[in-house]
């Protein structure tokens, strides 16, 4: 695997030459760093300076590249710098003397990154999971790795309509078990008081009126594979104890039968709820949650990842209109879709999208007309577009701070510029999304990092 280095050590802190041969010896292929800067990287240091986190948010394109910094010893992390390189966007922090082969423990990181990314990229995910925001390609790279290269339980958790329950189908699709049994998908919302044990445990032919045949439960047929429970927070309390023993012990008993039964199921769960405000108010078993949560995956708003709707819209449209070439949209279409609010977020979008796709006829581009009629607009609907009262919020929690006009003006420039960097990939791209020239854009950044300094 080839991988950059940099170095930003003394010559007596740390020998290139050794450390070139140790990780040639570990597998990679490394070479100084250039620009642009192509894969993973290897930064080393001898302490976490402004600079070095200017390098390392540049470079790994805050956190969308994989770039592991190595201190030259322990002292290289003083005064809480591990904490401040992961901010900037690195994917680890180790130093060169942590063990007698670093070089191995390098190596082992890179590969491992490498197969999460290149499943991420796979066919498979990018179709479930549509979206190139940095926050949401960092959602699915831990959706990838949990899946991957665990069975442990996941809690999925998220706003309604983010997609919960697309991610737990995509974890069970990833899941590396062998001989991995099926997907069994149980919806707490839809289960009959009166005969929950049932749909979970089964019972005996005999055991309550109607039950006229043997019935297998919910752990039966997930036995070997996934059980995947959506809105968990609907579950009665009686229902969480007998579902936190099951998974404890690996052992239920059917409906009207003495029979212990065993099974083992790899468990996701989902809820749009706090379980932990739930479990404080007393709706949630404590001790159940974190057997649930073993890894926890929560999934962004819409709004959010407010970048990711052209991708979606597209997406959806393919879905809308099979084997036609997807339409483009009239500016006023584009304009509502992207600056609407979604409540629904991915689910009312998509169901929008439908609608409007199920509307449109003839190969030209989308208008206003194919918009059913109570979706659209009225009389100054883009006032408040962007500008909400979150903003106005965090503005006047920044103006009672003592932060002036011109500081808010710099910070506000500097973090869309990161944004529309990190998202276009190049900053020709990011300066014509942000209307100003490149040279315009390379002074504003070269004089956001001499202020870091």
């Amino acid at each position: 695997m080839r991988v950059w280095t940099q170095f930003q050590t003394s010559g007596e802190s740390i020998d290139r030459v050794a450390v070139g041969r140790a990780l040639v010896e570990a597998g990679l292929d490394p070479f100084e760093e250039q620009s642009p800067r192509v894969g993973p990287g290897l930064v080393f240091f001898d302490a976490v300076s402004p600079e070095l986190c200017g390098f390392v948010r540049e470079s790994s394109r805050d956190g969308l590249k994989r770039v592991l910094a190595v201190g030259s010893s322990r002292s290289a992390l003083a005064g809480g710098g591990p904490w401040r390189l992961l901010s900037a966007g690195a994917a680890d922090v180790l130093t060169w003397d942590h063990s007698g082969n670093p070089a191995a423990e390098i190596a082992a990181r890179l590969r491992r990154w490498e197969t999460v990314d290149a499943l991420a990229e796979s066919r498979r995910v990018q179709e479930t999971l549509v979206g190139r925001s940095p926050l949401w390609i960092r959602t699915v790279r831990q959706v990838v790795e949990v899946a991957h290269f665990t069975d442990a339980a996941v809690l999925i958790t998220g706003e309604s309509g983010t997609g919960k329950e697309l991610v737990a189908r995509l974890i069970h699709a990833l899941d590396a078990r062998e001989r991995k049994g099926e997907l069994v998908v149980l919806d707490c919302t839809t289960v009959v008081p009166t005969l929950s044990g049932s749909e979970f445990f089964g019972h005996e032919r005999g055991a309550f009126t109607g039950a006229v045949v043997a019935r297998d439960g919910a752990f039966a047929a997930a036995d070997g594979g996934t059980l995947f429970l959506d809105e968990i927070g609907d579950l009665p309390l009686q229902l969480q104890a007998e579902l936190l023993r099951v998974t404890q012990e690996g052992m239920y008993k059917r409906v009207g039968s003495n029979v212990w039964r065993k099974t083992s199921f790899r468990l996701l769960c989902a809820t749009n709820r706090d379980l932990l405000q739930e479990a404080s108010d007393g709706h949630f078993r404590k001790d159940l949650y974190y057997r649930i949560a073993a890894w926890h995956c929560h999934l962004p708003s819409l709004r959010e990842r407010a970048g990711d709707i052209p991708l979606l819209i597209r997406h959806f449209l393919n879905d809308a209109r099979p084997g036609d070439e997807t339409p483009t949209l009239d500016e006023a279409v584009a304009e509502l879709l992207l600056t609407r609010a979604y409540p629904g977020n991915v689910r009312e979008l998509r169901h929008l999208v439908a609608r409007i796709g199920g509307r449109h006829e003839g190969p030209g581009p989308i208008t206003v007309g194919d918009v059913p009629p109570e979706e659209r607009p009225t009389v100054d609907w883009r006032g408040a577009a962007w500008h909400d009262e979150g903003f106005e919020e965090r503005i006047r929690q920044a103006l009672a701070r003592g932060v002036t006009l011109r500081e808010l003006s710099r910070v506000v420039s500097e973090i869309a510029i990161r944004i529309a960097v990190a998202e276009e990939g190049s900053l020709r791209r990011a300066a014509n999304r942000l209307g100003v020239t490149d040279r315009a854009l390379q002074l504003r950044k070269a004089s956001g990092r001499n202020r870091s300094a």
